[in-house]
């Protein structure tokens, strides 16, 4: 090290092979980083039909076809030159960059490393087709006539042949077509309306036609992610201040234990936004299971001026101008998205990415001598108090059984509305009962064999050990955890009151808390004091690396104040948001629900598991309980002849 040190050598122009190969360590990592770059050439090439062909995983041969637009003859050799574009011409072009690429330094970096063709044809006759080839040069590049339609064919050959290091490092055949598979998955999730292809060893793997309808789109999804996907996924579409949001999400009962469904695109391009995983673990905070990771195919859509992807090598990265912004839409879109989960919206064994048939809604009431007079019964009704609670030869429940009924479920909720359990006003004409404190005799229209009328949940049919709810719904049995769904529909309701009160109660401490703050998180605390006063926080800066804690939210007054402010303050720093405060309440409130949940081994009746029913049919997020884990399933009539053998 010492002889380096005492004779250091002049500073000098590095070879265009040496720079190109150094250029390569950036922009070629391994096949699947040039299956990526050459499907980006291809996209902006205005292509309708990609075909992506690999042999060995990618390290032997890498061939992308296309039929877009085509390079000229004078334009071939510049293709693989350094810094040559036709996408880009000024400043201004690059701030506001709507194409894949830009830099003119993918083909350069790749031909560097490898035996690189590219065959063009800019015309429509096919015999005007140029081919250019270079293996690991320099900068020079052969240009012969070469018959090809009109588009373009890149062959990539025996990758980093010339650099022995670097190719020693690749991984097994299998594992290296896993990457390739997973860069073309996400290019083919960009374009509905290109026709894909990808091959490996002559076999093909993926065949994608175009298609822009939403059909078509949830079949190209289930193809390359899994029918699961779209079965258990949310559609989403939200547009507001110049953002507008589209995709799917997927449910929290369909997680994964790794984020390997996570696709994100901003104006056509994949990302991996820290911001944006960070707006999305905050809309699935309440709704997850610990360790699982949420799977979801979403499009951002804004003003390229707005948005830098210049910031990453590989442009995986982007940075916004208002990142606070986009950061709140995003997750108040998912957080909406996901807080409308409710057991009215689907089934969670028939896929809750489809829409269903309407639930049949509560018909204004007939009278009894205008349905005699037309000759017909009264429409169906769904109201709780019609249902049949008992084999009793009476199917229709009189005023005393309704009674009954409503005094078990103000027993289960004392403070419940009763929209959905109350008998409705009776119109002129209806014929009274002869008490007038006394619900009327006259028998409802409950069909007995058509359950098409029943609530999304159905009815109650009894209990299993104490733990789990039978009912009866239009698809077959839905079986519900008790406690589970009893304990989001209080928590939600703890919350709903937390959020009606004006304001966070405060409590100021006896004793104000001194911190040990580093310069930033002073700097963050002095700049963010309104947001941080909002979320009932009183924070001062006592010296130039030290912060006073002097109120904290009353919910909180036995949390640790250092560990709760030091996570703020980084998220702040970080996302310019932060929902800490939040969090931690709504722990608290977590806790309080669970232990205040009807528990396990508790005997309901009847009208009780029907009003729990109807509670979790109206609570949000009630498919899923505090901790993430499922509240209800359901199992079809043709999953129940299956198990039988019925039909076979």
């Amino acid at each position: 090290m010492s002889e380096l040190i005492s004779s250091p050598t002049r500073i000098h122009v590095l070879d265009p092979r040496l720079a190109n190969q150094i250029a390569a360590g950036e922009v070629v990592e391994r096949p699947s980083s040039v299956t990526k770059e050459l499907i980006e050439n291809a996209i902006d090439a205005g292509s309708q039909r990609i075909e992506v062909e690999i042999e060995q995983g990618g390290a032997r041969l890498i061939k992308v076809r296309d039929d877009g637009i085509g390079i000229g003859e004078q334009d071939l050799p510049l293709a693989l030159a350094r810094h040559a574009t036709s996408k880009i011409n000024s400043l201004e072009d690059l701030e506001g960059v709507s194409s894949l690429g830009f830099r003119g330094e993918a083909l350069a970096s790749i031909s560097s490393v490898s035996r690189l063709e590219l065959i063009s044809n800019a015309e429509d006759d096919p015999r005007q087709g140029w081919r250019v080839t270079a293996e690991g040069r320099g900068m020079e590049a052969r240009v012969t006539p070469a018959p090809h339609p009109r588009g373009t064919s890149v062959s990539v050959r025996d990758l980093f042949f010339n650099t022995p290091a670097r190719r020693k490092f690749l991984r097994t055949e299998k594992t290296e077509f896993a990457h390739v598979e997973e860069a073309f998955r996400r290019q083919a999730l960009s374009r509905y309306d290109v026709a894909w292809v990808l091959r490996h060893n002559q076999k093909v793997i993926h065949q994608l036609p175009p298609g822009v309808t939403p059909a078509a789109r949830e079949r190209r999804i289930a193809s390359l992610l899994g029918k699961n996907f779209i079965e258990h996924a949310r559609y989403i579409e939200r547009e507001a201040g110049g953002l507008r949001i589209s995709g799917w999400v997927g449910l929290p009962t369909h997680s994964r234990s790794q984020a390997d469904q996570q696709y994100f695109f901003v104006n056509g391009r994949v990302v991996r936004d820290r911001l944006v995983a960070h707006a999305v673990r905050q809309a699935y905070r309440d709704v997850l299971y610990n360790g699982r990771h949420p799977v979801f195919v979403l499009y951002l859509e804004l003003d390229p001026d707005v948005v830098d992807v210049n910031v990453h090598p590989t442009k995986h990265e982007v940075r916004f101008r208002d990142g606070r912004m986009v950061h709140d839409f995003l997750y108040s879109s998912l957080h909406h998205c996901l807080a409308s989960s409710k057991p009215n919206d689907g089934e969670q064994e028939v896929g809750q990415g489809q829409p269903t048939e309407p639930t049949a809604e509560p018909a204004d009431e007939v009278s009894v001598s205008e349905a005699k007079g037309q000759g017909q019964a009264p429409p169906p009704r769904w109201q709780q108090q019609g249902m049949a609670l008992s084999d009793s030869p009476d199917r229709h429940p009189g005023g005393e059984r309704v009674r009954r009924f409503m005094q078990g479920y103000q027993a289960l909720h004392p403070d419940h509305e009763e929209t959905l359990l109350t008998p409705q006003p009776r119109g002129p004409g209806v014929i009274s009962s002869p008490k007038a404190t006394e619900v009327r005799e006259a028998p409802l229209a409950m069909p007995e064999h058509d359950a098409t009328a029943a609530p999304p949940l159905g009815f109650a049919l009894g209990q299993l050990h104490g733990v789990y709810i039978l009912a009866q719904n239009a698809q077959g049995l839905v079986l519900v955890d008790m406690h589970a769904a009893h304990e989001r529909i209080v928590y939600e309701r703890m919350k709903n009151q937390l959020a009606a009160a004006n304001g966070i109660d405060t409590q100021p401490l006896l004793v104000p808390v001194s911190l040990a703050a580093s310069r930033t998180e002073v700097a963050t605390a002095e700049s963010e004091r309104d947001a941080i006063a909002q979320l009932g926080v009183e924070l001062d800066v006592a010296g130039p690396e030290t912060l006073l804690v002097r109120q904290l939210p009353a919910l909180l007054a036995q949390a640790d104040p250092e560990a709760l402010i030091r996570q703020m303050l980084e998220e702040l720093s970080r996302y310019g948001r932060t929902h800490q405060v939040e969090a931690r309440i709504h722990e608290l409130l977590s806790t309080m629900a669970c232990h205040g949940s009807v528990r396990a081994n508790r005997r309901l009746t009847i009208d009780e598991m029907n009003a729990l029913l109807r509670d979790m049919e109206r609570t949000e997020r009630s498919d899923q309980c505090n901790h993430g884990r499922p509240t209800w399933t359901q199992m079809s009539m043709k999953a129940l002849d299956r198990l039988f053998l019925r039909g076979q």
